[in-house]
Order: structure tokens, then sequence, then C-alpha cells
């Protein structure tokens, strides 16, 4: 009944801003913005910052998520509804990922062009915990996220037909850099069997691990609602002793009190156990810097990854 009244009151306000809105866009319309740019909203960077590499100077791309937001929390303002009510095509996540604004892209695709990007993926490609949650998390394999940046640009064509060949021209060049960044992560292999279990402060790296053959563990669930318990983080020493795992893991967009709290717990255990570093899941770095584009970030977390578990100083 709460998710009801939620879901209501967040359908009101949108309807009232869309009139707003709507208004705002007559007056500009009638002064003419002289910009031809398609106007593109994404939910996370992941979406927005390819798209902007392949849209090039044909686009206009804004997300509305940034460096350390945690999409599975976030609620939209009243600023981000204007803006994706203003832009001529929004994208996300899908598969729950933005699960408190769906009713908000629901209600948004009755006038102009919105796409979950994830559920553009063969059902039987998706990764589901025990409870038959799907993990949102496609982005972490890089096969499933060219086909997901694939349905996007086909979004695009459709929306801008004569910039066709230019966005597929743009989209290759982009999808051969991935197929290198693929390559790249093969070093990954090289990491001791026994010492190849990724310990991190939620199940964010599912896909991660299932490319490149390695075990995740996650305190908290998919989704960052979930609750962590002693019995949680106890597991995860048990697991750690279990593995002899040498080094754990923060993430940019999750607090660090659960993985110190690991730490804490294997210390106390006489385990010698270190920190990683931090990883990149639900969010990217901050813009103009690598880790602020969807191939470094991906970059930065297999090199994190890989020196910290192989014992490798590269």
């Amino acid at each position: 009944m709460k998710r009801f009244w939620k879901s209501v009151g967040v359908l009101f306000i949108f309807s009232t801003l869309l009139v707003l809105a709507a208004c705002n866009k007559s007056e500009e319309t009638s002064e003419g913005s002289g910009d031809d740019k398609i106007s593109i909203i994404t939910t996370i960077s992941q979406i927005g910052e390819p798209l902007s590499v392949i849209g090039g100077d044909r686009v206009e791309v804004n997300s509305l998520m940034g460096p350390s937001v945690d999409p599975h929390l976030y609620n939209a303002t009243h600023g981000d509804i204007e803006k994706i009510d203003k832009a001529d095509i929004a994208f996300y996540n899908g598969l729950y990922l933005e699960a408190n604004m769906v009713d908000i892209f629901n209600e948004m695709e009755k006038s102009k062009p919105v796409l979950a990007i994830g559920e553009t993926i063969a059902e039987e490609d998706l990764l589901e915990d025990e409870e038959g949650a799907i993990d949102p998390h496609i982005w972490f394999d890089i096969d499933l996220w060219q086909q997901a940046l694939d349905a996007a640009v086909e979004e695009l064509k459709a929306y801008a037909p004569s910039d066709a060949a230019y966005f597929e021209e743009n989209k290759q060049a982009y999808f051969s850099e991935m197929e290198q960044l693929k390559a790249d992560a093969e070093k990954l292999a090289n990491i001791p069997e026994e010492q190849r279990v990724l310990v991190t402060a939620h199940d964010a790296f599912g896909y991660f691990g299932r490319m490149h053959d390695i075990e995740v563990v996650g305190l908290q669930g998919l989704s960052t609602e979930a609750e962590i318990g002693v019995s949680d983080i106890q597991e995860t020493i048990n697991i750690i002793k279990e593995y002899k795992v040498p080094a754990v893991f923060m993430e940019s967009s999750i607090n660090e009190k659960s993985i110190n709290a690991v730490l804490e717990g294997a210390k106390n255990e006489g385990i010698n156990l270190a920190l990683g570093g931090e990883l990149y899941s639900d969010a990217m770095g901050e813009a103009g810097t690598a880790e602020g584009t969807y191939l470094g970030m991906y970059r930065h977390n297999v090199d994190t990854i890989f020196k910290a578990l192989s014992g490798s100083g590269e």
C-alpha cells in the first residue's frame, strides 16, 4: 500500500510538471532555439558517455546520475523530470536498476521515444539471484553492453535517419575499442585460480565474474536496499578464510562501512586481509577523468582487481 501511494504521488507530480514543461517548451519553440542537436537524457553515465561518443556532434547528452550516485536508491527531482520532458529521447538501463523511476518512464514513453536498453537483452543471457531477481548490472559484460548500446543506436537512427550512417560509423569505431578492452582484460585469467574471488560491498559484479571466470561475493544483494547483518559479514570472512582471499574492495557509490567491518572482523580472526582499492560499480568516475568514461572505468576495475588478487605490482 505504501508503494502504491508513493507511485501515485510521483505520477501526480510528474503530470503537473509535464503541463508546466509543455508551456515552457511552447515558449521556447516560438522563440526558436537554433540548435539542431538531438537532446538525449540518460539515467546512468554508463549509457550517456558512450552515446556521447557515438552520437558525436549530432547529439547533446545529459545523464541524471553522476559520480558516487546509487541508482538503486535514486529518486527523481522536479528538475530531473523537466529534463526528461525537454529531451528528444530518453534511455535508461531498466531491469529494475532505477527502481524509483520506472513509473516516470512508463508515463513519458507515451509522448516520446524512451528505451530501457537493458531490457533488449535476451532473457536467457541475464543473471538472476537466488530469489529470481534479475541482475541489472549488465554493463560489466562487454558483449551484452554492446548489444544494449546497439539497441540505443538503432533508436537514434530511427529518430534521425539522415544521420544513420554517421551513427553507425561511430558505433563501429567505439565497438572496436570495446573489443580491445575485452582483449586487455584477458590478463585476469593469470590470477591464481584459488585467489580468483572478488569480494565487494554489493553484488554488482556478477556479469564481470561470469565473463572473466571470477567468483563474486557481495555483502549486499543485487540492490543496495538490502540490509547487511552480522551473519553476512561472518559468512564473507569464512569464504575469505577458505579461499585465502588476499584483498577485498570498496565501491565508489557504496558506503565503505560494510567493507571496513569485514576488514576488522578478519583482523580479529588473525587473517591478513588487504583493502584492494576502490572499484566503480553503479557509478563511474568524475567527468574529464579516464574513470569518467565507460572504457576507462572498466579498465580501472580490471587493473585494480588484477593487481590486488594476483599480487602483481603492474
